[in-house]
């Protein structure tokens, strides 16, 4: 799996490391932007790095996850990345054409105090930047996504793929509100 992990089963892996939501951390915005500062080094000024999922959403509760958004310009490889990001101390979870998805913060004993997750993808494939700025945008809507997700924790605790699937509509809905209303902003 990775150069701090043996070989594991997707179960034992979800057992490892279970969903867990905390209340938001001021933290969670300064390790942003430390882990920022570390990706401008691989990164030149064609990309745009953003901080996008729960933990980018101030006063709902969240999985202490930081994740990164990574844009990269069209008709670049994504191959090009792979290896600095990885001397950067991620792990490559998937990859594919349009994509790759890195980690973080992930040991044998489970989580470090630090845990990010990055999205290396091309430019335009953001749909997370029109949620977390509805979610900001409309503080009751984001108090519901809260409420949601609280529901969802503990039947999903060690099944993350089913915890996602369960919120999908939920963000795909709130998602399209943001693109009718901002149009095309990213």
């Amino acid at each position: 799996m990775g150069k701090n992990l043996p070989e594991m089963s997707l179960e034992e892996l979800w057992l490892l490391f279970p969903i867990f939501l905390e209340e938001h951390k001021d933290c969670w915005k300064e390790w942003y932007c430390e882990e920022e500062r570390l990706l401008k080094n691989v990164f030149s000024l064609g990309e745009r790095i953003s901080h996008i999922g729960s933990t980018a959403i101030p006063s709902i509760w969240a999985k202490p996850i930081v994740d990164i958004l990574v844009e990269i310009p069209k008709g670049r490889n994504l191959l090009n990345y792979k290896a600095q990001i990885i001397n950067c101390g991620y792990i490559c979870m998937s990859q594919s054409e349009n994509g790759m998805s890195f980690n973080k913060g992930y040991t044998e004993n489970g989580f470090a105090e630090r845990v990010f997750h990055l999205h290396l993808r091309y430019a335009g494939d953001n749909d997370e930047l029109y949620f977390r700025d509805y979610l900001i945008e409309y503080p009751e809507i984001a108090k519901e996504y809260e409420e949601l997700k609280l529901r969802l924790w503990k039947k999903y605790e060690h099944n993350r793929d089913a915890y996602t699937n369960a919120k999908t509509d939920f963000v795909k809905k709130y998602t399209e509100k943001s693109k009718a209303i901002c149009g095309n902003r990213y």
